[in-house]
């Protein structure tokens, strides 16, 4: 197969600034294939055609353009000529033997000069199809769809639609960064942000030479495997270990974990600015873990000046789990690792933190000094889509 159909629907919805979207959207998707030697992407009526110089592999196709947010569904299609005969030969060939009760055929006449009309296109190849197969026409739950493009040059044909990715176009909606771990949680979250159009900038934060390197390796792993969505990132590494040490020699055990967070906010937002991202997100879920209760988030959170977008906040763990598995991030974040969150954390944290007693223990700190020093030593990497995401890449 050489070409394919992209068929989105919340960008339909878009009206006035459609054309922005759909140009997203298409760059995008030749981003996703760029090292399968792409022809052009061509805007048609709520559709885009991509076609390739070459026959691409089809598997090779689901992937790329099935991991492309803001495509609802698309269907891999042959380009043949405008000739019904021809045409209708074509079809009956790529059918070999495939099975089905029912079918239908969905003529979209891009050329209105052609002359036959949808319907007539529909009801000569649905014909030769019936013929062929047994099967019965059902127009409205068919089982088996024939997707046919009749366009000034050529026309184009498929069977099936295979569901997309949704949701709008990485870009659309602006930079977020994201402060993601080894964890389940938050590359799920930083999928999510993707999906509403998010640009992402990743920031992890480790304990190296307190502990070991893993889950940076996991962190890479992670990005690397998110990059297929936004296609180009960045991962700032930064070392917590010694700012974590600091807050343990200077105050009580109870806070210790919300201090540690609202920290990761400053620096987290410090970096976001330097990016020119506009929110700060999170993989937490309300209730989860002992600093995601309602009353420490709240006090966390006015750590930041900027948005934090938490996409998780009213998910259970089976939930988070469950989108993990299906967007391929759970057997990374299962590997077991030595996260910073687990260094030197009280044996009974504070749930209901109070800002007052927060404050008073942030006093005993030089906030600015540990916030200076995570953000100077932040190493980042760069990530590109397919050349650092694919295996034995």
């Amino acid at each position: 197969m050489d070409s394919v159909l992209v068929r989105y629907h919340e960008i339909a919805l878009k009206k006035g600034n459609r054309r922005y979207f759909t140009e997203l959207l298409k760059r995008n998707l030749l981003a996703a294939v760029k090292d399968l030697g792409p022809k052009e992407a061509r805007s048609l009526p709520a559709r885009i055609l991509l076609t390739f110089k070459d026959d691409v592999d089809e598997k090779i196709l689901l992937q790329r353009v099935g991991g492309v947010f803001g495509v609802a569904n698309f269907s891999i299609v042959e380009r043949t000529s405008r000739d019904m005969d021809v045409l209708r030969e074509r079809i009956l060939h790529s059918l070999n033997g495939s099975r089905f009760e029912s079918f239908r055929i969905d003529t979209q006449r891009g050329d209105k000069t052609f002359p036959l009309t949808s319907p007539e296109i529909n009801r000569q190849l649905g014909a030769a199809v019936k013929e062929k197969s047994g099967a019965r026409v059902d127009l409205d739950n068919a089982e088996f769809t024939v997707t046919v493009e009749m366009l000034p040059r050529d026309a184009f044909f498929g069977f099936n639609k295979i569901a997309g990715a949704g949701g709008l176009p990485v870009g659309a909606s602006g930079r977020v960064v994201v402060l993601i771990s080894g964890g389940i949680d938050s590359p799920v979250a930083a999928y999510r942000m993707m999906q509403r159009g998010c640009r992402l900038i990743f920031v992890h934060f480790h304990s190296v030479p307190f502990q070991d390197k893993t889950s940076q390796e996991k962190v890479r792993r992670l990005v690397a495997l998110l990059t297929r969505h936004q296609f180009v990132s960045r991962l700032y590494l930064v070392p917590f270990g010694e700012i974590q040490r600091q807050i343990v020699a200077g105050v009580a055990r109870p806070l210790r974990v919300v201090l540690y967070r609202r920290m990761m906010l400053r620096i987290g937002e410090a970096i976001a600015r330097r990016e020119k991202a506009k929110a700060l997100a999170t993989g937490e879920s309300l209730g989860q873990v002992a600093s995601q209760t309602l009353e420490n988030m709240a006090v966390i959170q006015q750590a930041a000046h900027l948005p934090i977008l938490r996409p998780l906040v009213g998910m259970d763990k089976q939930e988070i789990i469950d989108q993990a598995r299906r967007i391929g991030t759970f057997d990374i974040s299962a590997i077991p690792d030595q996260d910073c969150c687990q260094l030197f954390v009280p044996k009974h944290p504070a749930t209901k933190a109070r800002f007052r007693d927060v404050e008073a223990d942030e006093l005993k700190l030089d906030v600015k000094e540990l916030l200076r020093y995570g953000v100077d030593n932040a190493a980042s990497e760069e990530f590109t889509f397919p050349r650092d995401c694919l295996p034995n890449s």
